[in-house]
């Protein structure tokens, strides 16, 4: 079997290289995965440029969110079998998904949604995951009463575009999100968002709405930059999510006064961990996945580049860092 990847070059971890791995052999859960796509995601891009800063010894394979089939599986696997379609977000310590094959834990996988093509379907999984344990498992907005309110910051995103859609149809808030242009606008709205408003002087386009404060907030776009109008806005006994790092301390006197909640949301912490409930991840997707061949909810794909090569993965980092991805983007092997 001949494996190829892409992988950060260590000579310049700014480039990508071409590299040729050996056959990996599925361990215990492990299934080994012929990938036929895999979506670009923020963390490719945040981990590659870590890697520019601190150097790496090997070259390393990025890219997580992928589907594909099943080829082998290791003697503890069970539920899937050689020539299983599949769809997963992968685990960020182990080589990632701009490969051929791929090894990967069999308890955070599930079967690909059958209404969904590849592309489709690797647009998907570690967006749906973020949204989902943020929304349902750190904020438990299924739980709140009607009346209540959900701010989204970044809600035309790869995670705001699924977790429009999940709140307005797994709960009974209203739903806000957040957008600067009028095709993001118009994104967000056609998910099921109530209202939408400018992130710009979010506190006075809220007032305008009439909405001093709300019960939950879920931040998908630079937490320091929101932070002041975020503790502000949270209303008493309320609830913020973000997924976003912070690179200075956040004040956290507004949120004390308030007696409000900061949860954190970070997809590969049960992977990472090997947490004991790691195959909750597998049946979060499973769930996704009926939603999606039920026709609740629909693929975020925006963009297909063709082919798993350098030039396509270089392509791929630059549209992402651009910074205005509408939905995702996906290369198809």
């Amino acid at each position: 079997m001949l494996i190829k990847a892409i992988a950060v070059d260590p000579k310049n971890p700014a480039s990508f290289i071409e590299i040729t791995p050996e056959k990996p052999t599925p361990s215990q859960f492990d299934l080994l995965v012929a990938v036929k796509a895999v979506s670009v995601n923020p963390v490719d891009t945040k981990v590659h440029a870590g890697l520019q800063k601190n150097g790496l010894q090997q070259p390393r394979i990025l890219g997580w969110d992928a589907s594909g089939v099943v080829v082998e599986v290791g003697s503890s696997v069970s539920g899937f079998k050689p020539g299983d379609e599949v769809w997963y977000a992968g685990d960020i310590t182990r080589p990632g998904s701009n490969s051929t094959h791929q090894l990967i834990d069999s308890r955070i996988v599930a079967h690909k949604p059958a209404s969904l093509n590849w592309a489709q379907a690797a647009a998907m999984p570690l967006t749906a995951l973020t949204a989902w344990e943020a929304l349902f498992e750190h904020l438990h907005i299924q739980h709140a009463d009607a009346g209540k309110t959900l701010l989204i910051i970044g809600g035309a995103g790869g995670v705001g575009s699924l977790a429009i859609p999940l709140a307005a149809q797994r709960s009974k808030v209203k739903v806000i999100a957040t957008a600067s242009r009028p095709e993001s606008a118009a994104w967000c709205r056609e998910r099921g968002a109530e209202l939408v408003v400018d992130y710009r002087d979010l506190k006075a386009n809220l007032a305008k709405e009439g909405i001093e404060h709300v019960d939950y907030i879920l931040c998908l776009n630079d937490t320091d930059g929101h932070w002041q109008a975020i503790s502000d806005l949270i209303a008493p006994l309320g609830h913020i999510c973000t997924i976003v790092e912070n690179s200075q301390p956040l004040d956290q006197n507004a949120l004390k006064l308030k007696s409000a909640a900061l949860h954190w949301e970070f997809m590969f912490t049960r992977s990472m961990f090997t947490t004991p409930d790691i195959a909750q991840q597998g049946e979060i997707l499973k769930q996704v996945a009926q939603l999606l061949d039920a026709g609740k909810l629909s693929t975020t794909l925006s963009e297909t580049l063709q082919g798993l090569t350098v030039d396509t993965l270089t392509a791929a980092h630059a549209k992402l860092l651009d910074g205005h991805m509408q939905g995702k983007l996906v290369i198809t092997y």
